[in-house]
């Protein structure tokens, strides 16, 4: 048998076999599977590891072209070209990659919104009218992140957690622009109504940048006519 032809190894391997078993365990079973099935190949010799970040990322496309029914975790390893087990290495199961993906959109809705607040000029409409554009840059020529956000808010109506999250980001919302309306009034009343109306202007015209065959001339339109009856007006009121 090999364990009398190598004296050694018949000496070392019971030590070892006795180390290493209690620890053995699931989760290091498929952390194993997946660094052999997380590579797929970007050329004939130079394969590259997938990270957290491209299964975020591949979810996000999945939801922005199919909701979150499609956010599966063999059809995202199918997209990536990896078996599922590539996917264990990141993610203990779908419910951690949701909460993720949630997170990551949190995320980015604090870094815009801090970003507009440190924007702060001598001129209230200018700043004003710089947010506004802001918040229709979410609706491009490709709308991914406003169909993510739309199917973010189906999610919603029916997860709790994800109703509250949403509720607290149009709340943030809603705060920076009764905070430039109110640079603009010195009213604090007639701020917090303009802010309503000015978020259901955006809200809606998301749905019209929607539409095939939009451009960014008439997102340029819609972006005049919004300054013009809830911007300006209150400079000239």
């Amino acid at each position: 048998m090999p364990a009398k032809s190598h004296p050694k190894a018949s000496s070392k391997a019971p030590s070892k076999g006795a180390s290493q078993a209690p620890s053995r365990s699931a989760a290091p079973r498929k952390r194993s599977a997946a660094q052999s099935a997380g590579r797929v190949p970007a050329g004939p010799d130079a394969p590259v590891r997938l990270g957290k970040d491209d299964w975020l990322q591949v979810a996000f496309q999945s939801v922005v072209e199919g909701g979150f029914d499609k956010v599966r975790v063999l059809l995202l390893a199918d997209r990536l070209q990896v078996t599922r087990g590539s996917f264990y290495w990141h993610f203990a199961d779908h419910a951690e990659l949701l909460e993720a993906l949630y997170a990551r959109w949190r995320q980015q809705e604090e870094e815009t919104r801090a970003r507009l607040m440190a924007i702060e000029s001598d001129d209230p409409r200018a700043d004003l009218v710089g947010v506004l554009g802001a918040a229709l840059a979410h609706a491009g020529p490709d709308l991914e992140n406003m169909r993510f956000e739309l199917a973010l808010r189906g999610v919603g109506r029916r997860d709790p957690a994800v109703a509250a999250m949403l509720a607290d980001a149009d709340q943030q919302r809603m705060a920076l622009f009764e905070h430039r309306f109110r640079r603009l009034t010195r009213d604090r009343r007639k701020a917090a109504e303009l802010a309503a109306l000015f978020y259901l202007a955006i809200a809606g015209s998301y749905q019209a940048l929607s539409r095939p065959g939009t451009d960014e001339a008439f997102k340029a339109g819609l972006i005049a006519l919004i300054s013009d009856y809830l911007v300006d007006a209150q400079r000239d009121a």
